[in-house]
């Protein structure tokens, strides 16, 4: 026995962290190369690589008029998402906190602090975390966004969980977990529903845990989130081992630990290795268990995350104290430093302080806050009343102008968009042509009545939308009466297009065509009927789709004519 524990420990000691892949040297070339000269060139090469990698849905570019601080607060933003994927946590706390000043007021805000909380969660700085997420939490109240509000809960749970109060943290996961409902976005409740496992598991109550981690398991399978749908898995894990279902736990930790170390995610794999170890010492398989805490330890140790690796340290004790004592007193002695640096009395009472700060009751806050804005309404009462008024003159009087403007140019237009409706008509028709080629391409079989009449009705909702001036996939699936996801799932099989992209072709067939048939018609006229509220918008959308702005397209087809 004491041979095979030797042999385990050995080669555990030789397992070394991944070397920095050759994508993050490209990256970090790429965000060096931004560093020193701050161009736009430069942002763009950094965002097109991301692009690339499937790290952005979206290909985010640049003109050479877009502000330098613009540029810097992207980038350094992006990059602490993408330090943040890599797992290198320093690094994406670094830039976070570069980006956030440039982000204050703006949309991308909450995001920023939202992401910083979370990271400083992984480097055990719960103070940290907490002043973080107490800020985005802030804002995302003040939004009214059920869906921004069930992410912060979230974050402030993980928080008091990391920091080993999960009575606390229950609150916070219950209320977002009402949020996330009200957003009705499944995947926030995917991830709501795991934090809720884990909390129920670490308060003793398995039952409800294991219940929590099958709804989220199955949420992922239904959204074909395999990398998330596994993280479930490693969630369940952990409730089967509290309900003594070892050999139940051991299967899926033996699915699950070849899946993190083909993906590279590095930190998953170590935790689930953690779960593997705690699953055979419950067994008395001491010699087994001390390769998967040592390879935990390993990486968790040069990824800086204390909490993870302090049970690795208990679990390596535990393992070697029967047979190798010694071995036992050096990882004891690791892990009280842990626990000594991670629980120290600051700590916790700032997790108190901001804990009291959101209160155990949030109808109390609510009040407090009520009354508070009272207070200073009465102390000021006749200046923001003269305030509200010239307000309320400029808002007037801007609206009014806006309104007239908007009149005037609406009956420009109201004409036009009257006679052009029949000619839509026909487009419609054309589309729905090339779209039965294409059918006919992909499959033999000739659509059935009732998937031409969803295509058609789809078409005919787009291009109503497309009139009314705001087009997009959400609300198409609602018009259809259909959730977004049955809406995606039956257009992509029947298309193989995604919605969005869908949408983006019929705009473009409609600018086409109005560009061919209607020369009365400028620029800024033609991207309003194809639902574009501003122009470069609609120009960078044409130029992506034809390879040409509209100008040149025009341009193009005069001299072809001319030829």
């Amino acid at each position: 026995m004491k041979k095979t524990i030797l042999y385990a420990y050995l080669l555990s000691i030789l397992l070394l962290p991944l070397p920095v892949s050759a994508k993050e040297g490209i990256y970090e070339q790429l965000l060096q190369q931004f560093e020193k000269t701050e161009q736009v060139k430069e942002a763009n090469q950094l965002f097109q690589y991301l692009k690339k990698e499937d790290f952005t849905d979206t290909l985010y570019q640049y003109s050479h008029s877009t502000p330098t601080d613009t540029l810097r607060q992207q980038v350094w933003y992006w990059s602490a998402e993408y330090f943040y994927d890599q797992q290198q946590y320093q690094r994406a706390a670094e830039y976070g906190k570069k980006a956030l000043p440039l982000l204050k007021g703006k949309g991308g805000e909450s995001d920023c602090l939202n992401l910083l909380s979370i990271t400083y969660i992984r480097l055990a700085d719960y103070t940290s975390a907490a002043e973080y997420a107490k800020l985005c939490y802030a804002l995302d109240v003040k939004s009214g966004n059920p869906d921004m509000i069930s992410s912060s809960l979230n974050t402030l749970a993980a928080i008091y969980m990391s920091a080993n109060q999960p009575k606390e943290a229950e609150k916070y996961i219950l209320k977002g977990l009402e949020a996330s409902k009200k957003a009705n976005n499944s995947s926030r409740q995917a991830i709501l529903l795991g934090m809720a496992s884990e909390v129920y598991h670490a308060l003793g109550d398995d039952k409800e845990a294991l219940s929590y981690a099958e709804q989220s398991f199955q949420l992922e399978k239904q959204l074909g989130h395999e990398d998330k749908a596994f993280m479930r898995l490693s969630q369940k894990a952990s409730v089967l081992i509290g309900l003594h279902e070892y050999q139940e736990a051991e299967q899926v930790l033996d699915s699950v630990i070849p899946f993190f170390r083909q993906q590279g995610d590095l930190h998953s794999l170590a935790i689930a290795n953690n779960k593997m170890g705690m699953s055979l010492l419950c067994q008395h398989r001491e010699s087994e268990a001390v390769a998967y805490y040592r390879e935990a330890a390993n990486i968790l140790q040069q990824m800086g995350d204390k909490a993870n690796e302090m049970h690795s340290r208990r679990g390596l004790y535990e393992s070697f104290w029967s047979s190798y004592p010694d071995s036992a007193k050096i990882e004891l002695n690791r892990f009280n430093d842990l626990k000594d640096s991670l629980y120290t009395d600051a700590s916790a009472e700032s997790l108190a302080r901001y804990n009291a700060e959101f209160g155990n009751d949030w109808l109390q806050e609510e009040n407090e806050a009520e009354r508070s804005a009272k207070r200073k309404t009465i102390l000021s009462s006749v200046f923001i009343s003269l305030l509200l008024l010239l307000l309320a003159v400029c808002i007037w009087w801007v609206m009014s102008r806006r309104h007239k403007k908007q009149t005037k140019i609406n009956e420009e237009l109201s004409a036009d968009i009257d006679v052009l409706r029949e000619k839509y008509k026909q487009l419609t028709i054309d589309y729905n042509q090339i779209l039965a080629d294409k059918q006919s391409q992909d499959k033999p079989e000739e659509l059935n009545a009732s998937d031409r009449a969803f295509l058609d009705k789809t078409i005919n909702t787009i291009n109503s939308m497309m009139l009314q001036g705001q087009v997009d996939a959400e609300g198409v699936a609602r018009e259809m009466g259909m959730s977004l996801y049955q809406f995606r799932q039956r257009l992509t099989n029947l298309t193989g297009e995604k919605p969005q992209d869908f949408i983006s072709n019929l705009r473009m067939k409609r600018a086409q065509h109005l560009l061919d048939n209607h020369p009365e018609l400028n620029i800024t006229e033609i991207a309003v009927l194809c639902a574009y509220n501003d122009t470069p918008n609609f120009t960078r959308a044409f130029k992506k789709y034809f390879g040409l702005t509209p100008t040149q397209y025009l341009t193009q087809q005069k001299s072809s004519e001319e030829r």
